[in-house]
């Protein structure tokens, strides 16, 4: 559909705007008045040489890695190299890859970090993370304010006069793309906003050999291809933090009245999702910028990063939906399986309780979930995390030792399968089930011996 779609346009791409045409103003309102933009002098001094310290020192200490994601069944390496840094034991997962956290300093987890100074990077982020969270609560509560006052007692006509100062200083949003928010209480907002993790981007564009043409609009090379942030909360904000290394050519040159973005300048692009009639957006983005995608805009519109011409990290602030991806969770897990080994008192040999089908399968479910959605993706990383910290390292000792045990577990279910005395039903009930998780997993583990 995408090269059909091509095909059809041809050289007569879709328009799109930035900030520097007529009309930016009033889309940005009736299309795109989720995007919440902050200029960088909205932000604490303080605040923006802690985090882009921070960024600095991550960079010199190598602690920046290009992913090697699946699409499609294929392998390929991220342009941007990353890092994720939130709340101990929280993964993120996405194309496939599971990135797991290097823990920013939290009260009441011992937390070894390799130099001072990726401590401290750590906690510039956290407190980074603290602020965004405040900026969101904030513009997603004058966002319903906005709305239920508009709703009362706001003619149409009134709405639509003044909106161009509202985008770069207060974020007021009018009714748009989506339907109308209704007023929320504080936890439901909190929830929205409790970022968990960030995910740390960096690109130098010009050490790059070859980067992808935005297909639609013509906007340029492209850092990031058209996407929807995965594995979020639903409706939850994400908050991004900017900085590109400009120089003070790209300045000037930002400055310049060009027909469509400055090329030298970096952007986020943003579309609505499976509309080739709305204008795309292109907003600028320099050294300290920050934008909020509030509410449901990540699964209404998608975006994309434009790349600029000088390096540029970027702090991306998620709340990660981590009812599965938690370390908490996969340890409850494995214990759950392993309630139906048991040890005999006198001999110490291993048996199993059960061998009903339900029971079989949850616990081989299991074992395939620790082995390629945990201990596979953290060891097919190799040593990345030990450039920061060795948090990890126990809790893989110990999700490795429950694995081995699941091991067990699948030969001890084999041996009693082949015993006459098993009720013929319930017998090939249980090896039916069972056979398919060990086709699954023998199919896995050939594809991860092949990556």
């Amino acid at each position: 559909q995408k090269r059909k779609l091509l095909e059809e346009l041809g050289e007569n791409r879709l328009p799109y705007l930035t900030p520097t045409n007529a009309d930016f103003h009033q889309l940005w309102k009736t299309k795109y008045s989720k995007l919440i933009f902050r200029k960088s002098d909205t932000v604490p001094e303080e605040l923006h040489q802690m985090v882009q310290e921070s960024f600095l020192t991550l960079r010199e200490h190598n602690c920046l890695f290009q992913d090697l994601v699946r699409i499609k069944g294929k392998d390929f390496f991220t342009p941007v190299s990353r890092i994720l840094i939130g709340n101990p034991g929280c993964t993120y997962k996405y194309l496939n890859t599971r990135l797991f956290t290097v823990p920013w300093p939290t009260e009441g987890y011992d937390i070894k970090y390799c130099s001072p100074q990726i401590h401290d990077a750590c906690k510039a982020l956290m407190r980074l993370n603290d602020y965004l969270h405040t900026e969101a609560i904030r513009a997603l509560q004058g966002q319903n304010l906005s709305e239920t006052k508009e709703i009362k007692d706001t003619p149409v006509t009134d709405r639509e006069q003044n909106c161009a100062a509202s985008l770069m200083e207060q974020g007021s949003v009018s009714k748009d793309q989506s339907s109308v928010c209704v007023p929320e209480d504080d936890r439901s907002l909190k929830n929205r906003t409790s970022y968990n993790l960030t995910l740390l981007n960096y690109m130098d564009p010009l050490q790059m050999l070859y980067l992808k043409q935005e297909p639609y609009f013509g906007m340029g090379n492209m850092a990031v291809s058209w996407h929807h942030d995965e594995n979020l909360v639903e409706r939850s904000a994400v908050a991004v933090y900017s900085y590109s290394c400009e120089d003070s050519a790209v300045e000037a040159n930002s400055e310049r009245e060009l027909k469509g973005r400055d090329p030298a300048v970096w952007h986020v692009g943003l579309k609505v999702a499976w509309d080739i009639e709305t204008p795309g957006l292109a907003m600028p983005l320099h050294q300290g910028d920050i934008y909020l995608m509030l509410d449901d805009l990540n699964m209404t519109h998608q975006h994309c990063v434009l790349a600029g011409l000088s390096p540029r990290f970027s702090s991306t602030h998620r709340v990660a939906d981590c009812s599965r991806g938690t370390l908490e969770y996969i340890l409850g897990r494995c214990e759950l399986a392993l309630q139906n080994l048991q040890t005999d008192s006198d001999s110490m040999a291993l048996s199993l309780k059960s061998l009903e089908a339900a029971v079989v399968k949850q616990v081989e479910e299991i074992h395939n979930e620790v082995e390629f959605e945990w201990l596979r993706q953290f060891w097919f990383q190799g040593k990345r995390y030990l450039k920061c910290t060795d948090w990890w390292l126990k809790p893989m000792a110990k999700l490795e030792e429950f694995w081995r045990k699941m091991e067990i577990m699948t030969s001890l279910v084999l041996s009693e399968v082949r015993k006459e005395q098993q009720i013929e039903e319930q017998r090939n009930e249980t090896i039916s089930c069972f056979l398919l998780l060990l086709k699954e997993r023998q199919k896995l583990r050939e594809e991860w011996t092949a990556r």
